[in-house]
Parts: structure tokens; sequence; C-alpha cells
């Protein structure tokens, strides 16, 4: 892996990876849909893809400068959506565990717009029973009566996408809220006392230096969110940041990795003396008992995800798939009474063994025993040269009796470097 950051996509969210998915599978995944159910957790993950303005570093699909009567038309056909999913058979009757809302901008909508989808939603997937509910929220999309509501509509955990605390770096990447729109939207948030608060921020925005770094943590600290996320910077290929560069020949200004990490590290550093606790390469918790990432956990131990959404991904029965992409095809097929899939990956029990292996170890530490009865395989036995590798260059602890291989906070850092040495050539 190249020390500076180069274009293309570092984070690992799945595996086996999205390149290998196509649409010769979509036959298998409407037969997914129409088989018996799994014992599998069942979560949901609706895409919102509206925002303000496009961050200079998105990749998603998103919609800017869109009308009320787009929100609608789209919120219609997601609630339409769910009818169809609900009723196929290996959905029908199953109690939610978690839902996440997901953008884009799942607080671009308005209070109303919220209410309607949302109880649209409610005919098809109730949530009273999930132990999780997340809403992604942008700063300069709330206010206060917005804020009462997402609590009333039944969200647990709300995440503030703060990314950084400097006005001049929230502009150059293209950020629509500034700092002061975040203390506004923090105040309104404490006042209404959600289950659990989580702040995200991005280590290595353009702009970023270690004075300015330091004071975004400081920040974050005084506002004693229930969790804290950090992502390190990335540049995939179809972001604004890294088109500018192929037009003008420049690289965008982004912080190497070395500097990154050293930058998360003493984040990490930094919260731990202040009581919090690490429970991933990018997250800390301020009490470890209080505060779970339901979806995390249960997405990354296998369990069933439906997607609603334009472009939103998910996973049936070891069964990986993804809504259509575009605005046109998404609405056209739920018109056409048909759930809008573009693509799929059949898994092959390897395969979702290599899946839930990488994504533990972003945990930090795996439970072997829990995959070699799961699957059939003992991790320790089947990638003991990798892990021997790990632990000589410092990246893992060593292993002895232990039946969690655990990595030292060199190797959590950089985890996503690191996982690849375990997916099959």
């Amino acid at each position: 892996m190249a020390e500076t950051t180069e274009p293309g996509s570092y984070f690992v969210a799945n595996y086996p990876p999205f390149d290998r998915w196509n649409e010769n599978a979509v036959e298998q995944v409407f037969n997914a849909f129409d088989a018996v159910a799994t014992d599998a957790a069942l979560g949901l993950y609706l895409h919102i893809p509206f925002c303000r303005k496009r961050c200079k570093f998105c990749y998603f699909r998103v919609y800017t400068d869109v009308k009320a009567a787009d929100v609608e038309r789209y919120s219609d056909a997601v609630i339409h959506e769910a009818r169809l999913v609900a009723a196929q058979k290996a959905v029908q009757g199953r109690v939610l565990k978690y839902v996440y809302f997901g953008g884009g901008t799942p607080s671009f909508l308005s209070v109303k717009q919220l209410q309607r989808l949302v109880g649209g939603l409610h005919e098809s997937f109730g949530w009273n029973e999930a132990e999780e509910v997340t809403f992604e929220c942008e700063p300069g999309t709330l206010a206060e009566p917005k804020i009462m509501a997402l609590k009333q509509l039944g969200v647990t955990r709300i995440s503030l996408g703060v990314e950084n605390f400097n006005d001049s770096i929230l502009e150059s990447n293209g950020r629509a809220h500034l700092s002061n729109e975040i203390f506004r939207a923090w105040d309104w948030i404490e006042k209404a006392d959600f289950p659990s608060t989580n702040i995200d921020l991005i280590a290595g925005m353009v702009g970023e230096t270690t004075e300015s770094w330091q004071e975004t943590v400081e920040t974050a600290l005084k506002l004693a969110p229930d969790s804290l996320t950090i992502y390190q910077m990335e540049l995939p290929y179809n972001t604004v940041f890294v088109k500018s560069s192929k037009d003008n020949g420049e690289a965008a200004a982004v912080a190497d990795w070395p500097t990154k990490r050293a930058w998360v590290d003493w984040a990490f550093d930094r919260f731990v003396k202040a009581g919090y606790s690490i429970s991933s390469a990018y997250t800390l918790v301020r009490n470890s008992k209080n505060v779970e990432f339901r979806y995390r956990d249960m997405l990354w131990e296998g369990s069933d995800l439906v997607a609603l959404g334009v472009a939103s991904f998910g996973h049936l029965s070891g069964i990986h798939y993804q809504n259509k992409t575009h605005w046109d095809d998404y609405l056209a097929a739920i018109d056409a009474e048909q759930l809008p899939l573009v693509r799929g990956l059949v898994a092959e029990p390897r395969e979702l063994l290599i899946r839930e292996l990488v994504l533990g170890l972003k945990k930090g530490s795996v439970d072997t025993v829990r995959l070699r009865t799961k699957f059939g395989i003992d991790p320790l036995i089947e990638w003991s040269e990798i892990w021997s590798e790990l632990c000589e260059k410092g990246f893992l602890k060593p292993i002895e009796n232990s039946n969690s291989p655990t990595l030292t906070r060199q190797g959590l850092l950089q985890v996503d470097s690191l996982l690849h040495q375990f997916f099959d050539k």
C-alpha cells in the first residue's frame, strides 16, 4: 500500500468485493426472497439520497437541488418498495432487530415528510421491537422540532455528521454546514435525551494540520457524545476531488496514511484518557455497557439486511444484492410492482466465513470459536501463516492460547490495509 493517499477505495465494507457482483445473480436474489426465511437476525437499511450539496469526498448516490415533489415521489416509492419486500416469503412476518437511516442526508427531509415516510414504512415494517434505530444527520438540516420528531418516531441512536469543527476545512471539503450549526444542533440533541448519540469525524481532510486536528478532537471531547466515529480520509474514484485532480493535473492535498494514522492514534489516546474505550478501528464509546452498535455487530456477523431505496445494498440468506442505481430505473421498477434489483452475488460458505472474519477484525479481535462452530473451519489453522506474519510485523498481539486474535493499536489503525491478506486469490 502506498504511503500517499492515492485515488481508490481503502475502506473494506464487504466481501467478496463489490466488483464481483453482477446482474447474472439477480434471478437467484429473487429466488432467495421467495424462499423460506433463515433464522438470522433481520435488519432494515433505508437510503435517503438527498443532500443540500455534494461533499467533495463523497462517493455515494446522492441528489442535490431537489424539489419537494421529488422527495414525495421518492418517499412514495420507498413505501411501496417496503410493501413489496415485506410480502416476500423470506421476509414476511419477521421482526426487525435494527433499522438504519443512511444517505445522503436523512435529515434533509422535513418533519412532515419524515412523519409521512415513517408512517408508511410502519404499515409494512414495524420496529417497535428493534434493538436500535439509527438516524444520520447533517447539522445544517436540523431544527429543534425535527429532532424532537425523530425522538417521537422511535430513533434510539442519532449520528451527527460533524467531520470537522474548522469552518475553513469544512468549506474546502464541500461540507454544507459550518461550526455554528454543529453547536446549535448539539444543544437540541442533548435536550432530546436520545438513548445514544454519535459524532462522526474524518481525519485527513483537505487543509487539515496537526494543530487543527487536535482542536477538532478537543472540541468533540467537550461535547461528550456517547460514541465517536473517526474515519480516515480516502479518495474513491467518483469523487469531486479525484475528478478535479484529473482535470487540473494536481493531486488533492490529503494527508498521507502515516499522518492520518498518527492523528487517529492521538485522538484515541485523548478519548481513552477521558474514560472512553475503543470499540473498533473507527469508534470509541463512553460507556461500553450502555452503548452498543447493533447495526454494525449483527450485520458483520451475518444478519439478513433488507435494503430500501435507490442504490442501497442488502444481504439475504447468504446472497448479497444491490438496488438499481439510477433514479429513473429505480422508480420504474417500483411502478411496475417489481423489486428494484440490479446486481447480486451468491457467496460460497467459505466466502461468508472470510467476510465475517475480516469484518470482525475491524473491531480489533475476532471470535474464532464462533466462526469455527458456524462454518466448520478453524481460522487459526486455515490462516496460520498470516497470523504469524501479522505478529512478526507488530500488527497482532501474540496469540498463544487465545481463540480471539487481537490486533495491536498499530494494526487496528491500518486494519483495512491488512484485510486483503485473508481474501482468496
